[in-house]
């Protein structure tokens, strides 16, 4: 049944990208200007399963093969959310900063060095919602370093930056991705199967089927193919069904929760773990314990910053006012 693993992980980036031409093209036109300029700094905002990523990585991974002085590097910013930690996995990612430890090397010594090549560095900056400025505004200091900044939360992200931040970021391009549609989503599918399955053991109707179930998301698409995939392989099976597709819906869901898990940062995780495990916690309670267990817990901000993102993806939910609020995990973590 499944012919390339790789065609069904949500980080696969393909060779053709559907619907989403018009911004490929929007976004080429900002990364590559036809003046000796640097390329503007872009903000890519949009829903989950959007393509917001994919977008970025694809175009830029075109624009790589054409243009000889191009470096990106790609930051989760859930994994590295301080600006030290930005800066050098940016570094590393572009190759100028392999022999530079994380700890120890000042944030300064790696800007200089970015500063000092003649090449253009383009970060791409993933879930930058987690980050307060001064990452931001580190990079943004360095003339052949552009920023793409990605983010769900647009409005709530730009009114969490002091006026400096704000300021640059608002004058920054703009893409902005909605949903796609049920027919978008199908092609998208079909793609994935036409790379990664044997196409004939589809069953009529089931990609579709899976299309109504995402609702316009792609990730949770492409998790549904691919659960739905592996349950056919692992049962013997010779079509992949739309009774299929109902049978690992579950476990499709389980799936996308935990890889938001795993991509959470080691104070975002402990935060959630907290919560996890007392299954109800007031504010302060969660405070006090994330507290005692973090080593160099971060600020109050941080902390507000990393939960409106947990809840953001579901992982989460509150209630209640700021003083009084109330959080319980939306799933069981499978502890690992």
């Amino acid at each position: 049944m499944i012919t390339d693993a790789r065609a069904l992980r949500p980080e696969f980036v393909p060779r053709d990208l559907h619907h989403r031409e018009g911004h490929i093209d929007h976004l080429s036109s900002i990364l590559a200007p036809p003046s000796l300029e640097y390329a503007e700094d872009i903000c890519i905002f949009g829903p989950s399963g959007a393509g917001k990523t994919t977008i970025a990585k694809y175009t830029l991974g075109q624009l790589e093969r054409e243009m000889l002085d191009l470096r990106w590097g790609y930051v989760n910013c859930l994994r590295d959310n301080s600006a030290g930690a930005v800066v050098h996995a940016f570094a590393r990612e572009v190759g100028v900063g392999a022999d530079l430890r994380s700890e120890g090397t000042p944030t300064s010594t790696v800007i200089r060095r970015l500063r000092d090549r003649d090449e253009q560095f383009i970060a791409v900056l993933d879930e930058v919602a987690v980050l307060d400025e001064e990452p931001l505004l580190a990079l943004y200091e360095v003339p052949n370093v552009s920023l793409i900044c990605i983010t769900t939360a647009e409005t709530e992200w730009l009114n969490s930056l002091n006026q400096a931040a704000a300021s640059r970021m608002q004058s920054a391009a703009t893409i902005r991705l909605e949903k796609y549609s049920h027919s978008e989503l199908v092609d998208i599918l079909d793609a994935r199967i036409v790379h990664g399955l044997i196409s004939s053991r589809v069953a009529d109707g089931a990609v579709e089927h899976i299309a109504d179930l995402a609702a316009g998301d792609a990730r949770e698409g492409i998790a549904l193919l691919r659960r739905a995939a592996v349950y056919v392989e692992q049962n013997e099976m010779r079509e992949l069904t739309s009774e299929v597709v109902n049978a690992v819906v579950d476990d499709a869901e389980q799936d996308i929760h935990q890889r938001r898990v795993r991509s959470l940062g080691t104070h975002q995780r402990l935060l959630f773990r907290i919560i996890d495990e007392a299954g109800e916690i007031d504010g302060g309670t969660l405070h006090a314990r994330y507290e005692n267990r973090a080593d160099s817990p971060k600020s109050q901000s941080s902390r507000s910053r990393y939960l409106r993102h947990l809840e953001r993806y579901e992982l989460i939910e509150s209630e209640g006012s700021t003083r009084n609020r109330c959080y319980r995990s939306v799933a069981t973590f499978t502890h690992s």
